[in-house]
C-alpha cells in the first residue's frame, strides 16, 4: 500500500502545536502543501530555542502563533478566527530523567496544556475534523516480557527499583523482552513523562469519542536526526554521542552498553505524521513508530565513533533513573494502516545527522 498522504488535502487550515519545534518543522512542508493555512503554535521555549525567534528551517508558509498552549487566553485568540480542520498536538516536554526532577512542568504541559486545547476548541465551538498526537514508547514503560524458564509465559516486570540498579542488575532474570506493540502489549509507564503522555492518550480519546472527532495517536520510539536541538540537555542521545566522537572522545555507555534502543530518523517520523493527519481514515487504537531495526547503544556509539575516527565507546556502569532496559516498535500495524513504513537505516541515518552537525558548527551554530 503507498503512503495515503493525498486523499484528504484540504483547503482548510491545520494548527500545529509545538510547530516550530524539530517534528513541526519537519513536517511543515508536507503540511502547507495539503493545506490553505498552516499555524504553529508554539511558546518558542529557550531549552529548545536559543534565541527565542522563528526557526529558519519553518517553512515560510507557516504563521507562527507565539503563545503558551497551557495558556487559555492564547487559544481565545488564535480561535477567534480560527476554524481548524486538523489539529496536531506535538507541543510537549519531553525529557524523561527531567521531568522526575520537574513532575510539575510536565503535567502541566503534556496534560493541562492539553485539556486547555481541548477546552478552548469546545468553548469556542470549533471542533476539528481530526487531532493527531506524537506520543511515546514510554508509555508500555519495561512492557512485555517472556520468561525462558517457561512455555513462553508473558509477563510485566514493572519499574526496575534503584536496589535493582544499584546492584547492576540491568534485565530482568530468566526472561527476554517483546517488541511493542499497542493491543497486544499494555501500557504501565515508569516515568513520570510516560505517565503524562499515557495521560493525554486517554484525555484525548475521551473527548475526541465524545464528540466525534477523529483522533490519531502516534507512540513514537527514540527519534533522532537532522534540526534536533543541540542545546537541550535532557533530549538527542544522538546528537550528544556525535559532539563527543567529533571532540575525539571516548562515548560513554551506561549500564552495560547492552541497552536496547529504536532509533528512527526524522525524515521517517515525518512521514509517518503526515500520513496520519492526511490519511482518508485513522487507526481507532494507538500506532507505533519505530525503525524496524533493533540496536543497542553501544552499536548505534561504535558506528558514530567510527565515522568521527573517535576511541571505542566504553562502559561506565552508570544509569539513569526512569530509563527502561529495552524498547523497539513492532510497526506492522503502520504499515497496514498508514501505508508507511521506515526507509532509512540507522547507519545512513547516523551519516545524515552527523552531516549536519558538523556543517551546524563550522557556520558557528
Amino acid at each position: 500500500m503507498a503512503e495515503s498522504t493525498d486523499s484528504t488535502s484540504s483547503a482548510g487550515t491545520v494548527i500545529v502545536t509545538g510547530g516550530a519545534g524539530f517534528i513541526g518543522t519537519a513536517i511543515a512542508g508536507g503540511l502547507a502543501d495539503a493545506f490553505s493555512r498552516v499555524i504553529a503554535f508554539d511558546n518558542l521555549h529557550p531549552q529548545i530555542h536559543s534565541s527565542r525567534s522563528r526557526p529558519d528551517t519553518l517553512d515560510p508558509r507557516v504563521e507562527l502563533f507565539e503563545a503558551d498552549i497551557t495558556d487559555p487566553a492564547a487559544w481565545d485568540r488564535l480561535l477567534a478566527d480560527v476554524t481548524p480542520e486538523v489539529v496536531v498536538h506535538l507541543a510537549a516536554e519531553t525529557g524523561t530523567g527531567q521531568s522526575l526532577e520537574e513532575s510539575t512542568r510536565h503535567a502541566l504541559v503534556n496534560v493541562v496544556g492539553t485539556t486547555q486545547m481541548l477546552d478552548a476548541l469546545n468553548r469556542h465551538k470549533k471542533l476539528p475534523r481530526r487531532i493527531v498526537l506524537t506520543s511515546s514508547r514510554a508509555v508500555y514503560g519495561e512492557g512485555a516480557w517472556v520468561r525462558s524458564n517457561s512455555n513462553g509465559e508473558v509477563f510485566y516486570p514493572g519499574q526496575r527499583t534503584l536496589a535493582q540498579l544499584e546492584r547492576g542488575e540491568w534485565d530482568f532474570a530468566q526472561a527476554e523482552p517483546t517488541a511493542m506493540r499497542a493491543g497486544t502489549v499494555f501500557p504501565a509507564p515508569v516515568s513520570v513523562y510516560g505517565a503524562t503522555k499515557l495521560t493525554q492518550e486517554d484525555i484525548l480519546r475521551a473527548w475526541a469519542l465524545s464528540y466525534g472527532v477523529e483522533a490519531a495517536v502516534l507512540r513514537l520510539q527514540n527519534v533522532y536526526g537532522p534540526g534536533q536541538s543541540l542545546i537541550n540537555p535532557y533530549t538527542g542521545i544522538m546528537s550528544l554521542f556525535c559532539r563527543l566522537a567529533k571532540e575525539g572522545a571516548s562515548i560513554p555507555l551506561y549500564e552495560d552498553g547492552e541497552v536496547r534502543r529504536d532509533f528512527i530518523i526524522i525524515d521517517d517520523v515525518a512521514r509517518a505524521v503526515l500520513a496520519a493527519t492526511l490519511s482518508a481514515e485513522v487507526n481507532p487504537e494507538a500506532i507505533d513508530i519505530g525503525s524496524g531495526e533493533v540496536q543497542t547503544i553501544a552499536t548505534a556509539a561504535s558506528i558514530i565513533a567510527d565515522y568521527y575516527g573517535a576511541p571505542e565507546p566504553h562502559v561506565t556502569g552508570q544509569f539513569r533513573n526512569g530509563d527502561v532496559r529495552h524498547a523497539w516498535a513492532d510497526v506492522t500495524v503502520a504499515k497496514k494502516v498508514l501505508g508507511w513504513e521506515p526507509r532509512v537505516s540507522l547507519r545512513d541515518g547516523i551519516r545524515a545527522l552527523a552531516e549536519w552537525i558538523d556543517a551546524e558548527q563550522a557556520a558557528g551554530r
